[in-house]
């Protein structure tokens, strides 16, 4: 009975006290292994929204290809005279119409300018409409929009009002009824005339992600410890409610570019000196079947450069919308 008893108790005790030590060394092990609570910081901390998206556009040939387009067209524009010597303003009359020629790859326009250079220099003129029409419309229509969809109730349905009846204005003839009685020759009034009417678009969508981002729980338990409205709107609401801008501001960018052009084609937009896509398209449609050349090259140029911000702007939003994920 006592060899029974004590081989009885020798295997209770092994039993559980085997099970004891099974679950120690099981924990011992999590807490040594790579993101455990003993890991020394090595744990991965979670990502945010913009390291997510940062990391697939790294992925995105779409986001690459466009990006470095994009480089390269802010590089000319600020640097044109890299790679070209020759001024556009210079022309040569008896060499009107002609073709390519050594040192001349695009040939002459109607005025014996040079198309190579006049093609290199309208991309500083497309590219600061296009960034600075952008950054009006953007910075003017998220603070409307996002102190409307905050604060709601009566300057929320005048905003919206207001919002409707630039929205009613066509783009071209808002352009030329407007730009026709502008007598400055640079390119700011076209600027103004695009921010005048583009940030109802930009409004419109700020509003709706500010009233979708002051419903989450974090809003509401920073209201009930106190935080101000200030507070809660820049620290809580905007960082949250910024993305959809942002990528329909950079969608938004080629479309200004396209829009510049037009106007210059049609006469009220940038006028001669200055140099703009737009202006030599105009200038060389009544030649498209003698001299194509002439047309060929800063459609193109425009054409790409439109595409290229499209492109950027589709990248971004697979990349900011959580849906598409």
């Amino acid at each position: 009975m006592p060899e029974q008893y004590e081989s009885e108790g020798a295997i209770s005790s092994t039993g559980m006290g085997g099970a004891m030590d099974l679950a120690v060394n099981e924990a011992e092990t999590l807490e040594r292994a790579p993101g455990g609570p003993d890991a020394g910081g090595t744990a991965e901390k979670p990502r945010s929204l913009w390291s997510d998206a940062w990391r697939d556009l790294r992925r995105n040939p779409v986001f690459l290809i466009s990006g470095v387009i994009i480089l390269f067209l802010v590089f000319i524009s600020l640097w044109p005279s890299a790679i070209t010597w020759m001024s556009p303003l210079k022309c040569d009359l008896a060499k009107a119409q002609e073709g390519s020629q050594p040192g001349h790859p695009f040939g002459y326009d109607g005025q014996g300018c040079d198309v190579y250079t006049r093609t290199v220099y309208g991309t500083r003129t497309s590219v600061t409409v296009g960034v600075c029409a952008t950054l009006g419309v953007a910075i003017l229509g998220s603070v409307l929009g996002g102190l409307a969809g905050f604060f709601g109730g009566f300057w929320d349905s005048i905003l919206s009002r207001i919002a409707d009846i630039f929205f009613a204005i066509p783009v071209v003839l808002g352009g030329l009824v407007l730009l026709s009685v502008v007598t400055s020759n640079t390119v700011w009034p076209v600027v103004g005339f695009i921010v005048l009417l583009g940030w109802p678009q930009i409004a419109r969508i700020g509003r709706g992600a500010v009233i979708t981002a002051k419903q989450n729980d974090y809003v509401q338990a920073a209201r009930s410890l106190g935080a101000s409205n200030s507070r809660v709107l820049l620290r809580h609401i905007a960082p949250n409610a910024v993305a959809p801008v942002i990528v329909v501001a950079t969608i938004a960018l080629g479309t200004y570019i396209a829009l510049e052009a037009t106007l210059s084609f049609l006469g009220v937009g940038l006028k001669p000196p200055n140099v703009s896509w737009g202006i030599d398209i105009s200038a060389a449609s009544p030649y498209i079947r003698n001299a194509p050349h002439m047309l060929l090259w800063p459609a193109g140029a425009l054409a790409i450069t439109v595409l290229a911000f499209i492109m950027l702007g589709d990248a971004v939003r697979d990349a900011l919308d959580p849906k598409l994920r």
